[in-house]
């Protein structure tokens, strides 16, 4: 690999499509064929970039470990995972929130109610702050399915527009955080590249505003 490439992690989807729309406003050159290539690595020689496609929940991991020099992450994602990363730049994309979410009307039991999630630190440390002692069911899609099936009796989630939830007949009991994607970088690689990652932050915060 071309050491003089900086390697930026993008998490696949959304936030993907978001973020290059981002990189473009602040300059950067990426080829149209960027958009739509199925290439999980891919080089923009033109601007000494390398990209790492990922899962949204593995981007802070490659940033962490050092494969990647910067990565754009979710805060949900940096809230749960706790990574050893520098947060440079709220992006201010792809905004949502985690909050709870439930059956209406439904009260929850003092002993230990069951809480389904995908974030289970993220909800036993809310639950943990109200001063409630729950069993956390860690879950990786669907979430909603939970309260209607039995398996528990809250959810902790992200929410965009409410519109799943509405349409799962479930309602929302708290707002935990407001999540927007981050830039984050390799604590070493900030050290050793800080002049080119610099650059990068100062672009995009200039067209972020």
């Amino acid at each position: 690999m071309n050491n003089s490439f900086l390697t930026i992690a993008m998490p696949k989807g959304r936030i993907f499509e978001e973020a290059a729309e981002l990189l473009r406003g602040a300059g950067f050159r990426l080829p149209p064929e960027f958009d739509d290539s199925r290439k999980l690595i891919l080089d923009v020689e033109e601007e000494n970039l390398r990209f790492i496609l990922a899962k949204p929940m593995d981007v802070v991991t490659y940033v962490e470990h050092g494969v990647a020099d910067i990565g754009i992450a979710g805060k949900d994602v940096m809230l749960e995972e706790e990574r050893d990363v520098y947060e440079l730049l709220d992006l201010k994309i792809s905004a949502c929130y985690l909050a709870v979410a439930g059956l209406p009307g439904t009260k929850i039991s003092d002993i230990a109610p069951k809480i389904a999630s995908k974030y289970p630190n993220v909800a036993s440390s809310y639950f943990r702050e109200q001063g409630e002692q729950v069993e956390i069911i860690k879950l990786n899609g669907s979430i909603e399915l939970a309260p209607l099936i039995g398996l528990a009796e809250r959810i902790v989630d992200i929410v965009s527009t409410g519109q799943t939830l509405k349409e799962n007949g479930l309602v929302e009991y708290a707002k935990i955080a407001d999540v927007t994607s981050r830039l984050v970088a390799n604590p070493v690689s900030y050290r050793l590249k800080e002049a080119r990652i610099t650059e990068i932050v100062d672009r995009l915060a200039e067209i972020i505003g």
